[in-house]
């Protein structure tokens, strides 16, 4: 794809939210992938973790052996990846739009456009018990091959969907600054999506007395939120992919021909990721329970996060590996569910 024209808008970042202290990932152990980009990951009960690559490829990974096998290929580019209560997986292919893959491979396309007009980057998703999908589409003019664009331009256009059991579509959210991660409540009252543009988080609630509101869930975060998922702890677990890029902050609120002169430059000298692990988890509350950062030289800018029993997975979309380190004792940071 040819790379778009900006046209920036002034915003003002909010000041980051009250934190405590980060402790290092514990025990954090680093395992190969068969490929680059482990966007996401997804622990099967046989412990496998499951990754999509930047190939198309779907895989398991065994965590003891490091072997892997491959599951699908999605013939584009899996980010998110969810268990379907009826079997196989629920995919967003930044490609080709939400996706059902059938444990022997198969793939059927659930939802690739809303209202006449395509998907062009389909990020991550929550799964209901019975079938309902929630899931966001980061931006309507930038792929992900250009996602750097939608943060320098700034002007939001990333949504939030519902795909109901009958295939019917509803939005929900939109003028997101790059719609990422989205999470369910244990008891799916709310749903969470991360905007990563605007380093917060959102709680859009689906039951009871708030019905349809939609409030901020947490703090400003300290940096951009990526992938979100529900934790078997109850915790909503959170990737910071990167912290906040100064210069980029900086901009953001200045003459917007500065922004258009940063995206002209060449790739190396733009705005980039830092190769840090930075993960948080909140209570249902919204309140701070884990805060987690380290560093690792085969890991860093981790975009997917999965707490399965003792342990903390994580993906990366820049990285040939996954990770885990050992799930933190309560921090002090708030109630550990």
């Amino acid at each position: 794809m040819t790379k778009p024209q900006v046209r920036p808008a002034r915003w003002t970042p909010p000041p980051a939210g009250p934190a405590g202290t980060p402790v290092k990932p514990s025990n954090l152990r680093v395992r190969s992938a068969p490929g680059d980009g482990t966007e996401d990951v997804l622990v099967r009960d046989d412990g496998h973790v499951v990754t999509g690559l930047a190939d198309g490829r779907i895989v398991a990974i065994d965590p003891v052996t490091g072997g892997s096998s491959e599951i699908a290929h999605t013939g584009g580019r899996p980010l998110g990846i969810e268990h379907h209560p009826a079997g196989g997986y629920v995919v967003c292919d930044a490609h080709r739009g939400l996706l059902h893959v059938g444990e022997e491979g198969g793939i059927e396309v659930l939802a690739d456009s809303f209202e006449g007009a395509r998907f062009i980057f389909c990020n991550n998703a929550a799964v209901a018990a019975d079938g309902t999908i929630y899931f966001t589409d980061s931006s309507t003019k930038f792929e992900i091959d250009h996602w750097l664009g939608d943060l320098i331009e700034h002007r939001p256009t990333g949504r939030l969907f519902r795909r109901d059991i009958d295939g019917t579509l509803t939005l929900l959210m939109d003028g997101l600054a790059f719609a990422n991660g989205v999470a369910l409540a244990p008891d799916e009252s709310f749903v969470v999506v991360a905007e990563t543009g605007a380093y917060m988080l959102h709680r859009v609630w689906l039951s009871g007395r708030q019905t349809g509101p939609i409030e901020p869930f947490g703090p400003v975060l300290p940096g951009f939120p990526d992938n979100i998922s529900t934790g078997e702890d109850g915790n909503i677990w959170v990737t910071i992919a990167s912290p906040r890029d100064k210069l980029l902050d900086v901009l953001l609120p200045k003459a917007p021909v500065l922004r258009s002169v940063v995206w002209a430059l060449p790739a190396w000298a733009q705005p980039h990721a830092k190769k840090l692990i930075r993960i948080h988890a909140y209570d249902v509350d919204g309140h701070l329970v884990h805060d987690v950062a380290g560093r690792h030289d085969r890991f860093g800018m981790p975009t997917g996060v999965r707490q399965v029993g003792g342990h903390v997975w994580m993906g990366s979309l820049e990285q040939p590996t996954i990770a885990v380190f050992d799930l933190p004792s309560a921090s002090g940071l708030g109630p550990h569910r």
